[in-house]
């Protein structure tokens, strides 16, 4: 299949996943499923939930939207009875009720997918499913009924190729996001609740994910949907409601008639004339910083030559599996060139070397920082001085003050919230834990920064808040070059653009001479080349 019918065939699919997802709610069933009216909860001194409204019909994906600490996850882990309201009130189906726990919930048939994955590692898929209700006759495991009903989920949700008897521990995140929505629908639900279901998915298995949302709200299920990506709102929702500060800051918003711009401002409090910073006039003189010729890694992409000068943002545009990623591991020197040499200064670069690169002042905050870049469990000023440990070194220890001093100072710089450098960083939203990524290379002072996917995972509030970090940091002097799916996010915030597609840099274009329908074109006729 050629480039140009696999991206017909991707359209087709999408279009496909459109007929799923498009629903006009019937006044069939007008009452509502499940109502909260006022619920409030606190952590101490911490007021979470400030008064919240919800009201969620039968058969409609109700989207609700926020930033991070919004009250969003309170609010999920309330109506999942994983926490008891202070005060409020909670009717499903008309009746008042109290979720008591979890156990209590999925009885009345409310299931919750959390964002992080809560399979089990070491258990098959079937185990996981039927995790806590498993099938037996007299005490004894009946595992063919098990496994049938096992093989019917996955038929359903897509993946008829996954056996019940794959241990999940060696599945792909994407493929253990499946195995947890089987085991909601391993239920009799009438709500799935879904926090984040696309974080870790592509293009294609978002698609799958919309198909079954839309067969599960043809059934008559009710689906509460959270996302970052608000371009996904307008392809599955039917309603929203707003969250801000732990209130309600809109309620039922039609998803058809209500514009992108008007979301952003609720959610952020703030009017949004432009989401990208005005860009800074770079100096003629400003000299090459990072040089790359001839670049190739074989089988992945080959002849790759760019130039990124001090404070300039030069953005890698295409589709995904164009080959941007591997560029920019292959720079990094994460991944062995086949050929051709990258120069940092008047410095060139062992191929495959990291240490070499990191020792030239290049920096890279790759596509997956949970896996890929961060030390989850270790405090964060740990995360943020890792590229730099030898300068907190006093013989065989380190100096922790130091980089704790280090790390605080940098916080307070990227507006790092809370302002703890002894947290531990998991518990740190995704638009905090790239500001890690960021205080680590700032520490290290770095003067060429790659970013792949730098707003991955990361609400509108927090995103600018990026976009104008990365925007100060070219201001600085810092030579950047982005990665991101969003070819929006790559025009706003470069001054060049390289166009990619198959492993190939079809153009070069300042930003400001192509938008996003020039640069999928491009992409299509590339491809297809």
């Amino acid at each position: 299949m050629c480039g140009l019918e696999r991206a017909m065939h991707v359209q087709f699919r999408r279009a496909l996943a459109m007929c799923y997802v498009r629903r006009v709610i019937k006044d069939d069933h007008p009452e509502s499923l499940l109502e909260v009216r006022g619920l409030t909860k606190s952590f101490g001194a911490v007021r979470a939930l400030r008064g919240v409204d919800l009201d969620v019909r039968p058969g409609e994906v109700h989207c609700v939207l926020g930033q991070n600490g919004a009250g969003k996850s309170t609010l999920i882990k309330t109506l999942s009875g994983a926490h008891q309201p202070d005060a409020g009130e909670i009717r499903w189906k008309g009746e008042v009720v109290t979720l008591a726990d979890p156990v209590a919930a999925l009885e009345l048939g409310i299931a919750t997918m959390y964002q992080e994955l809560d399979v089990v590692g070491g258990l098959t898929i079937a185990e996981n499913i039927f995790l806590g209700h498993e099938h037996a006759t007299a005490g004894v495991l009946n595992r063919r009924e098990t496994n049938r009903l096992t093989r019917e989920l996955m038929k359903r949700l897509g993946h008829p190729d996954l056996s019940p008897s794959r241990e999940v521990g060696g599945l792909s995140p994407a493929n253990q996001q499946i195995v947890s929505m089987a085991r909601a629908l391993s239920h009799d639900i009438s709500l799935m609740i879904m926090d984040e279901p696309s974080a870790v998915l592509d293009s294609e298995e978002v698609d799958n994910l919309f198909r079954v949302v839309g067969e599960l709200t043809k059934e008559g299920i009710a689906v509460i949907y959270i996302s970052h990506r608000l371009e996904e709102i307008d392809r599955i929702g039917d309603r929203i409601s707003v969250l801000k500060d732990g209130s309600s800051r809109a309620s039922n918003l039609d998803v058809k008639k209500t514009p992108t711009r008007k979301l952003i401002s609720l959610m952020t409090g703030t009017d949004i004339d432009h989401m990208f910073p005005p860009r800074a006039t770079l100096p003629a003189d400003a000299p090459v910083v990072l040089e790359v010729e001839g670049l190739s890694l074989r089988g992945k992409f080959s002849d790759v030559n760019l130039t990124v000068r001090a404070g300039e943002v030069v953005g890698l545009a295409g589709l995904v599996g164009s080959g941007r990623s591997e560029i920019l591991e292959t720079i990094y020197g994460h991944r062995k060139a086949t050929s051709g040499t990258v120069r940092v200064g008047d410095t060139t670069l062992r191929a495959g070397s990291v240490m070499s690169s990191v020792a030239a002042n290049m920096g890279l905050s790759p596509e997956e920082r949970k896996s890929q870049g961060l030390l989850l469990e270790e405090p964060i000023y740990r995360n943020a001085t890792l590229s730099a440990f030898t300068r907190f070194a006093k013989g065989w220890l380190l100096d922790e003050r130091a980089e704790r001093r280090a790390t605080k100072t940098q916080m307070t710089a990227l507006e790092l919230r809370p302002a703890e450098p002894d947290r531990i960083t998991r518990t740190l939203s995704g638009g905090n834990q790239q500001k890690v990524m960021l205080a680590r290379w700032l520490i290290h002072g770095t003067e060429v920064l790659l970013l792949d996917e730098p707003t991955r995972g990361v609400d509108v509030g927090a995103r600018m808040e990026i976009y104008r970090l990365i925007r100060e940091l070219a201001a600085a002097g810092t030579a950047l070059l982005i990665v991101s799916s969003e070819i929006e996010e790559v025009l706003g915030l470069s001054d060049r653009v390289l166009v990619v597609a198959d492993g190939r840099v079809l153009v070069e274009r300042n930003s400001t001479d192509i938008d996003e329908h020039g640069v999928l074109d491009l992409v299509m006729k590339g491809s297809a080349a």
